[in-house]
């Protein structure tokens, strides 16, 4: 299976467009995966999840998260996060960060309607969560299809390969 590099997710992640897929448990004990706009800033992931959303209490109660970030063009390549949410604002303290939202904004539409849908949406409370990149406790996994030149059979780990089958080392 090939592996981005430490500098290959930094780029990756710092793309613009590429949504973070939040996985947290329901209160019932359900999984629950919502699509979000995210930021890197320094080794931490940044997302605001409004106060009356599902996700928000989610985190609240257990602070543990998967999230998947991935393309559908190729090199396909694929980021997948398991750690720790920490709370850096609560809802209601938007102001002191709300230029970070801002900047999360613009990373997925145009600067004016960035501008405008904060704006209009100030009086909406957000938290403001981060999940480290470089906790002892986060889990990351990368992948990308082989690019030419590269062993085809990289497109899969070598575990889920069945032992005698075509592909397989043994």
């Amino acid at each position: 299976m090939t592996k981005l590099s430490r500098d290959e997710v930094q780029q990756f992640l710092s793309e613009r467009e590429h949504l973070a897929r939040i996985g947290t448990v329901d209160s019932d004990g359900m999984p629950r995966v919502l699509p979000l706009w995210f930021i890197i800033q320094g080794d931490e992931l940044l997302f605001t999840p409004r106060s009356l959303a599902i996700i928000w209490k989610n985190i609240e109660r257990d602070p543990r998260v998967g999230i998947s970030i991935d393309e559908e063009t190729m090199p396909m390549r694929k980021v997948s996060i398991q750690g720790h949410v920490v709370i850096k604002y609560q809802p209601g303290n938007d102001e002191a960060w709300r230029e970070v939202y801002r900047n999360i904004a613009k990373r997925y539409v145009s600067d004016d309607f960035a501008n405008g849908y904060v704006d209009g949406t100030d009086d909406q409370p957000r938290a403001l969560c981060a999940v480290s990149l470089t906790a002892p406790t986060t889990k990351i996994v990368t992948w990308r299809m082989p690019v030419s030149g590269e062993d085809p059979r990289g497109v899969w780990a070598k575990r889920y390969f069945l032992p005698g089958t075509k592909w397989s080392d043994n």
